[in-house]
């Protein structure tokens, strides 16, 4: 075998080698494609979810808070009634000084 025939058998061979690598690294591209788009389908829903659990929290937080102040209804009347007593009695008092 000449230099150049066996120049040319391991120019073969190599090219051979990287045309295998480039169709390996094809199908890995194609396989990582894929899990991209299924991992973008994945935080998709669970952005849905999260928007819907983010909602379901502030409809409980505001359940709980009318459940609160239903539960002080009497008292918040007392309290409202009392300062409005108080308010009357000021604005008579400046009446009369008037």
């Amino acid at each position: 075998m000449t230099a150049n025939e066996k120049t040319l058998a391991t120019f073969e061979t190599r090219l051979r080698q990287m045309l295998l690598r480039f169709q390996e690294l094809k199908k890995e591209n194609g396989e990582l494609s894929q899990l991209l788009e299924s991992n973008k389908k994945t935080v998709a829903q669970l952005q849905e979810q999260l928007t819907q659990k983010q909602s379901d929290y502030d409809s409980l937080k505001m359940a709980k808070m009318i459940e609160i102040t239903d539960g002080n209804l009497d008292g918040a009347k007392e309290r409202l009634s009392k300062l409005i007593r108080e308010v009357n009695k000021c604005i008579a008092i400046l009446s009369d000084d008037q």
